[in-house]
């Protein structure tokens, strides 16, 4: 998706549900949305990135009641639990919604009352069977033998007969078709757009907006009887953070600003509720709807399906802790084709590591400042960018590295923005090995030896600056051994906040400054070991 033309970006992940820890699909989608919220930043716009919790329902009662506690406890220390990964991850959030917060039932029941008001907002008898852990009525075609979820297949869907209120979804089908229509790259990838408008285009029936005999939840305002489904409340999450933390908790403070969300970034099991609920409800409430939903794959590990059951989850922060953010973050963006299924392989993991970012970028940085030290004075090269040979092949590749590289971060294309920038990295390497500096200084070539650091330097530079959403920390310590007092986590602290980039053209080729006194050259990226099989667990 293109960089908006107002100054202005707005993402969110899902509200995730807190019936359990976070684990690597909450992972995976919040470091994509980190990652392009980074980007954002640094092209100067001013950004708005909102995370959070979704902790009603019936499936979070169950779950508190199992641990023996009260459900408000549970949500508060599932909370805590995603924000300390989050924080681990080095994600920059700025908003964290949780809908239990007495704000956020504001905006529901002012919302709630628009739809009722438009006539959409009706009692009806529900029949069906029910999958709690979804917290959706499932069609029996689409169920599994022994009436099991298709997406929760350890668990048997429950029968439900009982009285709801409905949403008048139907109303809105040809509105929505028409939406699509008009509006093509509302719903990314293609596979999920395709897979939203065959849905659709089977036709819409109401869908149920209340429950009974549930307590952990929003009272419907109009029967309190009743308390609001998840999904319905769960939604309405991304606008109540919205709100400025001093503001009133009303739709028209909420929506004042930063309305409608540019990106909403899911995964695809949810993509339904966000693709045809989610703009449904919109309208009827006579709301912008946002500007683009994309829903990406699943995650597996070793070529499995993760489960408790197969005894082959993969704990985020077990993750984090063997290997740190930046390997982690590296790895599932650039390995894993954004919006198809992806796989964690955990000697695959090590080995790209390894490879790209200890081998290729951290020796190219490492051995080439050490000779920069040695023959420049410890400065970049006295020279002009503009006068270097414009035949040397690393030249012509960085020319247009910038280029390829953000053109793919637009697309969500993250790993194809890595191997732009890795492309320069492996041409460096290969650079340097053929012009041979050393030998050069030997014999006196001092200019042509100038030449060749100062090309091979601003390479890294310029890799760094690409790579830096994806991996902010490496970036940051590439920086300031060239001699920038930069922070890539720390944007503000520069002089000119969110404008130093941008202004000075960073993406492009040529501007590590003549001049600019190095800092310390020492690794920027320990190589990773893979553990000992043999070892305790």
């Amino acid at each position: 998706m293109p960089i908006p033309d107002r100054a202005k970006f707005s993402i969110t992940t899902p509200l995730y549900y807190v019936n359990g820890l976070p684990h690597i699909g909450s992972a995976y989608t919040t470091m994509a949305a980190d990652a392009l919220a980074r980007f954002y930043r640094l092209r100067g716009c001013d950004v708005l990135f909102i995370t959070g919790t979704d902790e009603h329902g019936q499936k979070i009662q169950r779950a508190a009641e199992q641990l023996h506690r009260e459900p408000q406890a549970h949500c508060d220390e599932i909370a805590a639990g995603f924000q300390d990964l989050w924080k681990r991850l080095n994600i920059q959030y700025d908003r964290f919604s949780r809908t239990t917060s007495k704000r956020h039932a504001a905006i529901v029941k002012e919302f709630f009352q628009r739809v009722w008001t438009k006539g959409d907002i009706y009692l009806g008898q529900q029949q069906g069977w029910y999958c709690v852990d979804c917290e959706e009525f499932k069609e029996e075609r689409d169920l599994l033998p022994e009436q099991r979820c298709p997406i929760h297949t350890h668990r048997a869907v429950e029968w439900r007969d009982e009285q709801n209120y409905f949403f008048r979804l139907s109303r809105y089908q040809q509105a929505l078709q028409d939406h699509y229509a008009a509006n093509p790259h509302f719903l990314q990838p293609d596979i999920r757009r395709n897979e939203i408008l065959s849905f659709v285009d089977r036709g819409l029936q109401d869908f149920s907006i209340s429950r009974v005999n549930l307590n952990w939840g929003i009272p419907v305002p109009e029967d309190p009887k009743h308390t609001l489904y998840v999904w319905f409340d769960a939604l309405l999450g991304y606008v109540t953070a919205l709100l400025e933390p001093e503001a009133e908790p009303t739709l028209e403070n909420a929506l004042e600003n930063w309305w409608p969300i540019d990106l909403h970034l899911i995964g695809k099991d949810i993509l339904r509720f966000h693709g045809i609920y989610w703009p449904a409800m919109l309208m009827s409430a006579e709301l912008p709807l946002p500007n683009a939903i994309y829903g990406h794959g699943f995650l597996t590990k070793d070529g499995q399906k993760m489960g408790k059951s197969l005894g082959n989850t993969l704990d985020p922060f077990d993750l984090l802790d063997r290997y740190g953010a930046d390997a982690v973050r590296y790895y599932f963006l650039k390995e894993i084709t954004f919006g198809r299924d992806g796989d964690f392989n955990e000697t695959r993991f090590i080995d790209i590591l390894n490879a790209d970012l200890a081998n290729d970028l951290g020796n190219l940085l490492n051995r080439t400042l050490k000779m920069a030290v040695k023959y420049c004075e410890g400065k970049v090269p006295h020279l002009d960018p503009q006068a270097l040979p414009q035949d040397w092949s690393i030249v012509q590749l960085a020319q247009t590295a910038g280029e390829r590289a953000l053109e793919a971060y637009d697309a969500l294309n993250f790993g194809v923005a890595c191997e732009a920038a890795l492309a320069l990295v492996r041409a460096g390497n290969k650079f340097i090995d053929e012009q041979a500096p050393w030998s050069r200084h030997k014999t006196g070539d001092f200019e042509t030896v100038h030449q060749i650091l100062y090309a091979v330097l601003e390479s890294v530079r310029l890799s760094a600056y690409l790579l830096a959403p994806i991996v902010p920390r490496l970036s940051t310590k590439i920086y300031q051994q060239l001699g920038y007092c930069v922070n890539f986590d720390d944007l503000d602290a520069l002089e000119t906040p969110q404008t130093f980039f941008s202004v000075r053209g960073h993406d492009r080729w040529g501007v590590l400054p003549p001049g600019q006194t190095f800092g310390q050259p020492e690794p920027i990226f320990q190589k990773l070991i893979a553990p000992d099989p043999d070892s305790e667990p």
